[in-house]
């Protein structure tokens, strides 16, 4: 059964209302605050808790930082393009969605969930094949993002951005040799963003399907940045061009965490 550590993202999967089957607590922590919240929402769930000794955790979190909680919780449950659309229509918003090309390291896959929540995106989908899936080390980098936002795991990703175009979301990919600058994009109308792999960016196929190719201008020697950074970045911008322009809803504060 897939496993969970670290005290935020286990939190933040109970406040979810995810399935989770036992929870394992190191031995000597002190039910004090995240923790005291943790064991009160298991206790409510009936969810069984096993004191450990801490080297015990260490070998079920595979050296990860599990700061003495990991959870055993039920398969992730990927959402279908579908779902991830009716989300957006619910909210009575135009669409913004993440799309990524075969992101392969977790931690860039969790940073882009955590900021896609964050910034109200209302979906994100990946590749099935040669990309990185919801794993422990990605709900970890996400910080439990991934309970609250819909994710769909495509068979073909080239597929689902046409699949897309036809329902009228114009397509923007991320690319270093982009004509058009991110900020010169227009986010009002319904949007998916494409970000690349780490290393190798776009793929040519998906990159031929996006409407249009948008760089992120640096000054520095560095030529490109990496690839949670650079979809953060436009992903932020999106959100913060979108409410400039409708100038109704109150932004709440995003800080680090």
């Amino acid at each position: 059964m897939p496993l969970i550590w670290g005290r935020n993202p286990v939190a933040e999967a109970f406040r979810a209302g995810a399935d989770v089957e036992k929870l394992y607590l190191a031995e000597g922590v002190k039910p004090t605050g995240v923790v005291e919240e943790i064991l009160r929402r298991a206790r409510a769930a009936r969810v069984p808790v096993q004191h450990l000794d801490r080297r015990a955790l260490d070998r079920m979190a595979g050296g990860g930082v599990h700061q003495g909680i990991v959870a055993e919780v039920s398969e992730y449950r990927y959402a279908d393009l579908d779902e991830v659309l009716a989300r957006a229509a619910a909210s009575g918003e135009q669409p913004l969605l993440l799309l990524l090309d075969s992101i392969q390291d977790p931690r860039n896959l969790g940073a882009l969930i955590r900021t896609a929540e964050a910034v109200g995106a209302h979906g994100v989908v990946i590749p099935r094949h040669r990309a990185v899936g919801v794993t422990p080390a990605v709900v970890k980098a996400s910080a439990g993002a991934v309970e609250y936002l819909p994710i769909a795991r495509v068979t073909n990703l080239g597929q689902a951005i046409e699949e897309l175009k036809r329902r009228g979301i114009w397509v923007v990919g991320l690319d270093a040799a982009g004509e058009t600058s991110y900020d010169e994009v227009d986010y009002a109308v319904p949007v998916a963003l494409v970000v690349g792999a780490e290393g190798t960016g776009l793929g040519r196929l998906v990159a031929e399907r996006c409407d249009v190719l948008a760089r992120l201008p640096t000054r520095g020697k560095v030529a490109s940045l990496n690839a949670a950074v650079a979809g953060s970045i436009a992903l932020y911008h999106a959100w913060r061009s979108r409410e400039s322009q409708d100038g109704h809803r109150p932004a709440r504060h995003l800080g680090p965490g």
